[in-house]
């Protein structure tokens, strides 16, 4: 039997405020253990929360960037379950009225575009983090992160594969940091992805068992988890056994999902609104106004890329998938007009040195290898014949090595480009006079020597000579 996957991500994004949703308490990640908590977000008797009001502003922007409908009456509710992790016994979370309802994201998959609806938006206080083996057989608890507002966005079972989870996940992330309210960081946990994963028969209504996955922290590890998952529940059914829904947890090691615990149902938390927190009303002036302040959002900036500075749909996805490096080809662009060089140049090696310096973690690239003012002045040297683009490599690491101008560099080493005929003209004579056998050769039909002439010369040159004066010449001389 031919069975398709029914997949549904649920999305926890730690929001960037200062302090914590229901205290004063400080959100910075790496704090030595348990220092950055207060009786509120410890949950001792008598501690009562107040609503961040910065936090609900992130929320509302998640909402609205996201197409959803912005509830102007929502409620907090206690989500009851007993976790080492959890020092109320409780946590504060949104159930039945959350902020947010509908909206969608959309993706590129192999079949084209697709949009990908959301159920809801809402919000949420994190929990502690449990550290095991640390100390024997014992295991830890850090409350730093208890009270640490969260958006957890759910999505409608709509995707079915594990690139489309990919996808929809990474332009998820983009979308929120874009709009500065997540640092989108998996690794750290800011960012953490939960998936529900079934299988049914291809072409039939009825959802099939669901199983949750846990424990992914990054984009390979969810598509390697839930590609696992799907062929470990057809593997199941086709040799006759049941599914139980139940939640696991991905190894990354052994590259498998293992039992958790069996799933809980929505009953089995025993939600009731929070006592201590009177009902969320959010006016319509304050919706206005944070939609008004929304940036330029991924879609459509990729858009405006590709209409303003003609660039390919490949360059206009890649470098609006982040802000920063959007904003660093802009002002590129800005100094210098050559946009698909700027393109070129930033895909290539700006990425490149970025990825190996693990820049790329943060919200924001701050230490950008180089300056985009002197990108922007590499790229006009090279534009204006002054040096070639085999030249421009060799500039361009010095730049990163020494921190010096590219035309600082240039002058330093006597790398100005040779576009001189004459000066070409000789190296070009003295190459083809040492090779008489291989000029023979060339005008009896071997055109593949071209490229060793080239090289030839090239090397007589030292690399300065222009590539196109160069070819002229040379195939005057050769005589066609």
């Amino acid at each position: 039997m031919d069975y398709e996957a029914v997949i549904g991500l649920e999305v926890h994004a730690e929001l960037l405020t200062e302090s914590k949703v229901f205290c004063g308490c400080s959100t910075k990640f790496g704090a030595p253990p348990n220092q950055n908590t207060c009786p509120v977000c410890l949950g001792m008797p008598g501690a009562l929360p107040v609503l961040n009001r910065r936090a609900v502003e992130f929320a509302l922007r998640a909402g609205l960037a996201a197409g959803c409908e912005i509830q102007r009456s929502s409620r907090f509710a206690r989500k009851n379950y007993f976790y080492p992790d959890l020092p109320k016994g409780y946590q504060i979370s949104q159930y039945e009225l959350p902020l947010c309802l509908g909206g969608g994201v959309d993706i590129e998959t192999e079949q084209g575009a697709k949009h990908v609806r959301l159920t809801r938006i809402h919000m949420e206080e994190d929990t502690g983090k449990n550290i095991h083996d640390a100390h024997g057989d014992a295991s830890l608890v850090d409350f730093n992160r208890c009270g640490v507002p969260l958006v957890e966005i759910v999505s409608e079972p709509e995707l079915r594969s594990p690139a489309e989870a990919g996808a929809y996940l990474r332009k998820l992330r983009a979308l929120l940091q874009y709009l500065e309210i997540c640092d989108g960081n998996m690794e750290e946990g800011s960012f953490r992805c939960d998936a529900n994963v079934s299988v049914r028969p291809r072409g039939s209504n009825p959802f099939g068992t669901k199983v949750e996955i846990k424990n992914m922290n990054s984009f390979r590890n969810v598509e390697r988890a839930i590609e696992y998952e799907i062929k470990r529940q057809v593997d199941v059914l086709t040799s006759g056994g049941g599914l139980v829904q139940e939640t696991r947890l991905w190894d990354p090691d052994r590259e498998v999902t293992r039992p958790m615990r069996t799933k809980e149902f929505a009953d089995d938390y025993r939600y009731f609104p929070e006592p201590d927190l009177l009902p969320l009303l959010v006016a319509e002036q304050w919706v206005a106004a944070v939609r008004h302040a929304l940036p330029e959002l991924p879609d459509a900036r990729r858009a405006r890329f590709a209409r303003e500075y003609g660039l390919p749909q490949y360059d206009a996805e890649v470098l609006t998938m982040r802000k920063d490096v959007a904003d660093y080809f802009e002002a590129t662009v800005q100094r210098h007009r050559n946009p698909k060089a700027a393109s070129n140049w930033i895909m290539g090696e700006i990425l490149r040195l970025i990825r190996e310096r693990k820049l790329d973690t943060a919200l924001v690239i701050r230490e950008w290898p180089v300056p985009a003012e002197r990108l922007a002045a590499l790229i006009e040297l090279i534009d204006s014949g002054e040096i070639s683009g085999k030249i421009a490599k060799a500039v361009f690491e010095e730049m990163v090595t020494t921190g010096k101008t590219p035309v600082q560099i240039v002058a330093d080493q006597g790398l100005t480009q040779v576009s001189d005929e004459a000066a070409i003209l000789a190296a070009v004579e003295r190459v083809l006079a040492a090779n008489p056998g291989k000029v023979a050769e060339y005008r009896g039909g071997k055109e593949k020597l071209f490229g060793f002439f080239v090289g030839q010369i090239m090397k007589e040159t030292q690399g300065k000579a222009n590539p196109q004066k160069l070819n002229e010449l040379l195939r005057a001389k050769l005589g066609g």
